[in-house]
């Protein structure tokens, strides 16, 4: 990897990159969608518990922040850099017509003054978008907002446009000088394309615009999960073959509860050991059957409540009437201590270790400090990881 994410070939201490949500900052769609100035920082807010024993309302310890202002883009890389992560692996979005919550990223960490102490990347988070903020059935579809299924056009816009706004930012991560791209839906990359051929095709034309530019081409990184847990995501039966039918570079998973049958698990709240025992026991079985280098993720925990209408029953159903898991720093930790395992037996020359996430605070998987841990979470990466 490029200087300074050389760290990556020493397999003693893979490059650790946290998840970042952007959705906590004013944007053109939501004030259309929802009213001016609204983020999730108000779902957060007004969540509630919702059974004997539920965390909730989570209180960031450091405040609300409006992340596309350079000062608090400053402030994130500063807190996370001293605590042993290396750069975000930014959730980005972009549609038929365009990009959507790209302010975090284009606005606040890269006019950081210090933007030059972290690594970033961009995960394109192709899923459709649904009315979950907040969802107000726990059974019945949501109105869909923006589809993430997207055609050939649509397509050649999203490439040129990180081509040129992201890929050749000096802070951006790269493989043997590929810049990295995680793909999070390889179902909904298929169907908006129109097949596994048209796919291959698109993602030959991808590679070869970015050698066109003076870059040496792309390190495509696939997303793997087996169980749709967003109301309409497009899975795949045999996601793994198509890692390699693609021609993807490796393979990572966004989180845990992605691996496992969320249905299976008990409900509201869920045993966080169990969780991680049955995701890691994906990862091995991924990385047996792959030929490319899989990266294991680790989850801070999971508590989508806040995306549901607060007055409704709390019932098992469709994202995000899911299970809870509220994992404590030391389960947490167990997670980074077999994460940086499986990272030196399965990464490969440049090891990574994901963590959901930074800052998916209503999802409750977060490691910014609350109200009731502090800074455990981030402790915990530092400890495991160093600086």
């Amino acid at each position: 990897m490029s200087a300074p994410r050389e760290r990556a070939g020493d397999a003693r201490r893979p490059v650790v990159l946290a998840y970042y949500f952007p959705s906590w900052h004013d944007d053109p769609r939501n004030a259309a969608w929802f009213g001016e100035g609204f983020t999730e920082w108000s779902l957060l807010r007004d969540a509630r518990p919702r059974f004997a024993g539920h965390r909730q309302p989570r209180v960031p310890a450091l405040g609300e922040w409006n992340e596309a202002d350079p000062e608090v883009g400053a402030r994130q890389i500063e807190l996370a850099t001293e605590n042993g992560i290396d750069g975000f692996l930014i959730d980005y979005y972009w549609y038929d017509d365009g990009g959507y919550l790209e302010g975090a990223l284009r606005d606040g960490l890269l006019r950081a003054p210090n933007v030059g102490d972290m690594t970033f990347a961009l995960m394109w988070a192709n899923h459709e978008l649904v009315d979950i903020f907040p969802a107000v059935s726990a059974n019945a579809p949501p109105p869909r907002l923006a589809t993430g299924a997207i055609d050939r056009a649509a397509f050649e816009r999203f490439g040129r446009h990180i081509i040129a706004e992201y890929f050749t930012h000096p802070s951006y991560l790269r493989v043997d000088g590929r810049p990295w791209l995680s793909v999070y839906e390889i179902g909904s990359l298929i169907a908006g394309l129109g097949g596994v051929a048209e796919t291959v095709d698109a993602l030959d034309w991808l590679r070869a615009e970015a050698i066109s530019s003076g870059l040496p081409g792309i390190h495509l990184d696939a997303v793997i999960w087996g169980f749709g847990v967003l109301p309409t995501a497009v899975v795949v039966d045999d996601p793994l073959s198509l890692v390699t039918r693609l021609a993807f570079d490796s393979a990572t998973s966004y989180v845990w509860m992605h691996h496992v049958d969320v249905d299976a698990h008990d409900f509201p709240a869920g045993d966080a050991d169990l969780l991680r025992r049955e995701a890691f026991a994906d990862y091995e079985r991924a990385a047996a059957a792959l030929t490319v280098p899989f990266h294991p993720n680790v989850t801070v925990g999971w508590d989508s409540s806040p995306r549901t209408a607060q007055q409704l029953p709390y019932e098992r159903g469709s994202y995000p009437f899911l299970t809870t898991w509220d994992a404590s720093p030391v389960q947490f930790e167990a997670g980074l201590v077999e994460a940086k395992s499986f990272a030196d037996r399965h990464g490969g020359p440049h090891p990574i270790v994901s963590i959901n996430a930074w800052n998916e605070w209503t999802e409750g998987s977060y490691l910014l400090p609350d109200t009731t841990h502090g800074m455990a979470y981030l402790d915990a990466v530092r400890r495991v990881f160093g600086r």
